[in-house]
């Protein structure tokens, strides 16, 4: 299976341009990553190409992180933020070959009607997909729980299947966080299982800490095994924030490589 080491929440004991290093001192050949934006894309690429990493998964810009903005897709009155934000995260995906962009919608103002917030997510949605279509891009929407982000606009799989089959955008998919669904309450891999055809892209953090695998609840070894028994072939996103150093964090894929008799990352 293809695991990618999340770079924004792995290995921050490092700058982040060292981070592409370290993922690949650890076996790794893949990566994502959640906001690149301070960094030129040029660098990243140099990093990239030296290393022989491939960076599957970028968000596009957010809004103000440090304020608590979450996206900007539900707010009517920040199109042309969202527009800049698009391009931008456009760019950067471009520059360094990146194939899924996922879009955060935002948390919804107290005085905004859930409903106008939805219906300015579906026209925002639809314009993203629009231009990432013109160069190959898929546009990921990822349902996040509440407990973790309190207001967020997609807490819901369900609403957000029916949003993708609602646009009928062929390169609008799921970003299926196992993370996220399991503070949920949800069945990883009965919900994995009825929504297979939309999803793009799978995240993992053990839960309920949302650290390396074996130091929650979910049982990682059977879930990896659904996934690859289920003819999942994309990327498996580590988007966990280690309970020690980075590098002391990868036992469980050790373990998993032995009992799999090898593989890669």
């Amino acid at each position: 299976m293809k695991f990618a080491v999340n770079v924004s929440t792995i290995f921050t004991e490092a700058p982040f341009l060292a981070r592409f290093a370290k993922a690949k001192q650890h076996g790794f050949s893949h990566v994502e990553c959640q906001f690149p934006y301070a960094v030129a894309p040029e660098a990243i690429a140099d990093e990239l190409e030296q290393l022989e990493l491939s960076l599957v998964l970028l968000n596009l810009p957010a809004g103000d992180w440090e304020k608590g903005e979450r996206g900007l897709a539900i707010f009517s009155d920040r199109h042309d933020e969202f527009r800049r934000a698009l391009e931008e995260g456009v760019r950067y995906a471009l520059a360094l070959g990146v194939p899924h962009l996922h879009c955060m919608a935002g948390v919804v103002p107290k005085d905004v009607p859930r409903e106008r917030a939805k219906e300015t997510y579906m026209h925002r949605l639809d314009e993203a997909a629009e231009m990432l279509a013109v160069h190959g891009l898929t546009l990921m929407i990822e349902p996040i729980n509440p407990l973790d982000m309190p207001g967020y606009f997609l807490t819901d799989i369900d609403e957000a299947a029916a949003i993708i089959r609602e646009l009928g955008r062929p390169n609008v998919k799921l970003q299926y966080d196992v993370y996220h669904m399991a503070r949920l309450r949800r069945n990883v891999t009965a919900t994995f299982a009825d929504y297979a055809p939309l999803i793009a892209h799978v995240q993992f953090a053990d839960a309920p800490g949302r650290h390396e695998p074996g130091t929650g609840e979910l049982p990682y070894r059977e879930i990896f095994s659904f996934l690859q028994e289920h003819g999942y072939n994309g990327a498996i996103g580590l988007e966990y924030i280690p309970s020690r150093e980075s590098s002391e964090s990868f036992d469980w894929y050790d373990e998993y490589r032995g009992m799999k008799g090898g593989g890669g990352r």
